[in-house]
This record gives C-alpha cells, sequence and structure tokens, in this order.
C-alpha cells in the first residue's frame, strides 16, 4: 500500500499508518493548544493523548484480525487512519456466527482494557474524572483519564448499529441466522445509511468537522457493502463452465517474454503455462508488467510465472472464483480438467455471462449447493 507506512508486525500483520494520520495530531495540538487554551502544555497534551489512544485503536483491530485468524480467514493489514483504524481481512466468513465472534471481538478488547484500566485507577489511586468537564493539564492522571475515558466510547460507538462499524456487523450476522444473507446486509447497511445522514447534518449544524468526515466513512462503508454482496449474491449457483473462455493461448515454460508480447498486442493479458500438456504456473498481467519493466522482453516464461496459483475446474462455482479474484489480488484463473488446461476464467467473463443471463436467463440456470 503506497498511501501507507509499515510501523511492525504482529504475527505476521502488517501494522501501518496511513500518509495522512499526522493531520489528527495537528489536530489535537490546535484544539488543546489553541481552542482549548492550554498553549504548549495543552498541545503537548493533546499529541500524547491521542498517540495513546491510537494504541487502544490498534488493540481494538488486533481483536478483529486475531478472531478472523482463528476462523482461518487471512489479515492482509492494518492500517491506522486519521478518523480510526481498519483491519482489511482477506475475506468475511460466510457463517454468520464467526463474524458476529470476529466482529465483537474489537470492542470485547475495549472493555477487557477499561476493565484493567479501572483496576489499575484503584491500585494506584488515579482519580478518573471526565476529560470534557474537566479541563487540560499535562499530568499522568489527567492524561490517563482522557484515554480511559475515551476507550469506553470507542466500545460504545462500535457498536451502534450502523453498518459498516462493527454493531451493523453484529446486526447483520445476527440477522443472517434467520435471513437470506444479501437481504441481512441490505437491511444492516439501511440502518448504517440513515444513522450517517443523521449525524452528518448533526455535525453539519454544530460544527463538527470530524463527525462529517465519520458520517460520510460510515455511508460510503455502508453503500459498498451492500453492493458488492448484492453482487455476489447474483453470482451464486452459476460455475465457471458457464463463464469461461476455452479460447486461450497456453505458454511453455521455455517460451521469451517477447512472445508474450505479441499476445498482449491482441487483447490476451493473463496466460496458462502448460508443460507436455499439463498445468504447471500462471502469468497474470500484473506479474507480467514488473518482469518486463525489471528486466525486459528476454526473460523465459519459467522464470517469471507463479507456481502457486491454483486453479479452478468447470464446476467451480462463480462466487468462490471471484473471492479468490479479491483475496488473491488476481483478474483471471486457469481452468484446469485432469491437469490440463482447458481455458480461463476472468472478471470480464463473468460480467458478461451476467449480462447474459439478465436477457436469458434459461441459458444459465443456476447451480444449486449440496
Amino acid at each position: 500500500m503506497n498511501s501507507s507506512l509499515k510501523l511492525f508486525s504482529v504475527r505476521g500483520i502488517d501494522i501501518r499508518v496511513h500518509l495522512t494520520f499526522p493531520l489528527i495530531l495537528v489536530w489535537a495540538a490546535f484544539q488543546f493548544g489553541v481552542l482549548g487554551g492550554g498553549g504548549l502544555a495543552g498541545a503537548m497534551f493533546g499529541i500524547i493523548s491521542i498517540s495513546l489512544l491510537f494504541v487502544l485503536v490498534t488493540l481494538h483491530e488486533l481483536g478483529h484480525s486475531f478472531a478472523a485468524l482463528h476462523y482461518g480467514v487471512p489479515v492482509e493489514r492494518i492500517v491506522l487512519l486519521p478518523i480510526g483504524g481498519v483491519a482489511q481481512l482477506g475475506h468475511m466468513p460466510d457463517n454468520p456466527k464467526q463474524e458476529f465472534v470476529i466482529a465483537l471481538a474489537g470492542p470485547a478488547v475495549n472493555v477487557a482494557l477499561a476493565i484493567l484500566m479501572g483496576g489499575a485507577a484503584l491500585l494506584f489511586g488515579l482519580s478518573l474524572t471526565n476529560p470534557l468537564t474537566s479541563g487540560v493539564s499535562l499530568t499522568i492522571g489527567a492524561i490517563f483519564s482522557y484515554i480511559f475515558f475515551y476507550n469506553v466510547i470507542l466500545a460504545v460507538f462500535n457498536m451502534i448499529p450502523a453498518f459498516p462499524m462493527d454493531g451493523g456487523r453484529v446486526l447483520r450476522a445476527v440477522l443472517a441466522m434467520r435471513l437470506d444473507y444479501g437481504r441481512s446486509t441490505q437491511i444492516a447497511a439501511g440502518i448504517g445509511r440513515t444513522l450517517a445522514l443523521l449525524f452528518g447534518i448533526y455535525g453539519l449544524f454544530n460544527g463538527q468537522f470530524f463527525s462529517v468526515l465519520i458520517a460520510i466513512f460510515i455511508f460510503t462503508g455502508a453503500t459498498q457493502e451492500a453492493r458488492m454482496v448484492q453482487f455476489r449474491q447474483r453470482l451464486r449457483g452459476y460455475t465457471v463452465q458457464q463463464a469461461y473462455s476455452n479460447q486461450v493461448p497456453v505458454l511453455q515454460p521455455a517460451d521469451s517474454l517477447r512472445e508474450v508480447v505479441n499476445w498482449t498486442a491482441r487483447g490476451q493479458t493473463d496466460f496458462p503455462v502448460a508443460q507436455f500438456g499439463t498445468y504447471v504456473g500462471f502469468l497474470g498481467s500484473e506479474r507480467l508488467m514488473r518482469a518486463l519493466q525489471h528486466n525486459g522482453p528476454d526473460q523465459s516464461v519459467a522464470s517469471v510465472m507463479a507456481k502457486d496459483v491454483e486453479p479452478v475446474t468447470l464446476t467451480t462455482d462463480l462466487f468462490d472464483v471471484q473471492q479468490r479474484f479479491a483475496r488473491e489480488k488476481l483478474g483471471a484463473l486457469p481452468v484446469v480438467e485432469y491437469g490440463r488446461i482447458v481455458g480461463i476464467i476472468s472478471s470480464r467473463h463473468i460480467r458478461h455471462m451476467l449480462r447474459m443471463a439478465a436477457m436469458r436467463p434459461e441459458l444459465f440456470p443456476r447451480v444449486r449447493s449440496a
């Protein structure tokens, strides 16, 4: 991700900070130092408190991530943004009970932290005061009160049933235990968009810029999730055999990239590779472009092809294919039967099939899952 910088890794999960993240620190310094009248001490209070608050945000996102890893869901990274953090999962599990646990894991971390911090306050005699009413002072007690208070707010705010907040995902998971997954998503997304509009209007009339940003984030996220799930639901029951193309050039490991470039000029960008008729690798468009940029066209296909791209079969569900496209950042996959390459399936092929199925549904019967 070019727009973020890696800080460190936890269990193979990169913790990254977005390039715009310093804006929240600048805002905190201005808010507490200038608007709050705290001067340099107020500015330092803002920077330290917000930095510590984002440590809690990171722990919140790690809660989601560890729960996801428990169910075998890959976690690509955690990115810290000025308005919060995002754990980017490879995919959300279809099982609503698993989604329920993953969604609750983040707020559960904040609840556990609140209990631990409350215990620490009692143990060390720290007075927990409301930072909104008690003013700002550059002391351990004031900073501790601030992060304790906003840690609780983080847990409560995330449980608002507004998709794509954690509460919205919990709501979707609960609904999906009784309703169709697509319908559950539409309900949760609709609630999310409604609350986002109300939250945005409130922010506009009260001059709260960050409230407006959060409202836009919620509204956009709810809309995108609803569209994505709707698209995936459209794919359910269709198989690769109904969408793939069997008109694809098959490369040999010994071929040079110079020969491959000739095929790209004819519109072909992804290539299966076979040796003695058996599938051995795949050369996708992005990998091909990187290889050409770095070492030119005189390399062999064998030196740049991916050997770990699992092919699909003619009976693979298109929903599963689309999930692999998203998870593995691929635009196409090889289609193999009994070790032999029979074609290729791409996002373009799927979109074309869906358009044809909308016009002539009788030609594209859905296959019910076992």
